[in-house]
């Protein structure tokens, strides 16, 4: 049994800086470089990528609306064509950065509302992921599992990985507990460490309430930006492999999850 782990990063922004993305580098196998929307500039794109591919952690894009002060988390709705030119846009820019560096950009992860949004959406969902299959045909995009984003991801045919969060509460639907509810997000380590390796030994997402979701468990979402979210990282990664789990970069699968 094996699992990725995976964080959000490069999201500082100039002088001000967010997160703890040396040290959570030294945990994952997996980083998210934010494209300068939600957060993130050229140069900490640059940085970021730099030092993932020096710990030789895989590199994703990950764009999100552009609502720097919003840090990408208010729901915005955007025309068809707009979306599709926001996702192209934010790639484009991760590849070409990739490149200038001598890293790859193998995996893509929507970001925030935009994320939220195409796990109910459908529709969204379609235009995001078959814009970034435009640009980039064999990259791997990360889905929330058993959500609206995996289906459509099965029926596009392209390379997908399912993935489940360490610090955020779940709904009945797989879904995320919205940010603004109480215990939508999981600041104990023990307890976050404790249901990941429930989850990934059970294959399935446990929400708070109702049934296990059964479900792809490809890669391990962990936040880099709170207060207890290093402690997590490590916690997690501790747990997984005292359980005689590998954590280890994901392949990517296609097709319908069976």
């Amino acid at each position: 049994m094996k699992v990725d782990l995976n964080a959000d990063m490069g999201e500082s922004f100039g002088s001000w800086v967010m997160g703890q993305d040396a040290d959570v580098l030294e945990v994952i196998t997996s980083a998210n470089v934010a494209c300068g929307f939600h957060a993130g500039d050229p140069e900490v794109m640059a940085r970021t990528m730099g030092l993932a591919k020096a710990r030789g952690v895989g590199v994703g894009a990950h764009p999100g609306y552009a609502d720097l002060q919003g840090f990408g988390r208010r729901r915005m709705h955007l025309p068809e064509k707009a979306l599709r030119s926001l996702v192209q846009y934010q790639l484009g820019a991760a590849l070409g950065m990739a490149k200038a560096v001598g890293a790859e950009v193998r995996h893509l992860k929507l970001h925030g509302a935009l994320a939220n949004m195409c796990a109910e959406d459908a529709s969204m969902a379609e235009a995001c992921y078959g814009a970034a299959l435009e640009v980039a045909p064999e990259i791997i995009v990360m889905v929330l599992a058993a959500t609206q984003q995996q289906r459509v991801m099965e029926r596009l045919g392209g390379f997908w990985a399912g993935e489940i969060f360490a610090d955020r509460a779940y709904n009945a639907d797989a879904t995320l507990v919205d940010r603004s509810l109480p215990g939508a997000v999981i600041h104990d380590p023990d307890h976050a460490a404790s249901r990941i390796v429930k989850m990934v030994q059970a294959g399935a997402i446990l929400p708070e309430t109702g049934d296990a979701i059964p479900s792809p468990v490809d890669t391990i979402c962990l936040h880099g930006d709170g207060a207890t979210a290093l402690q997590i990282a490590r916690q997690v990664r501790a747990a997984l492999e005292a359980a005689g789990i590998t954590v280890e970069k994901f392949e990517g699968r296609r097709g319908a999850f069976t």
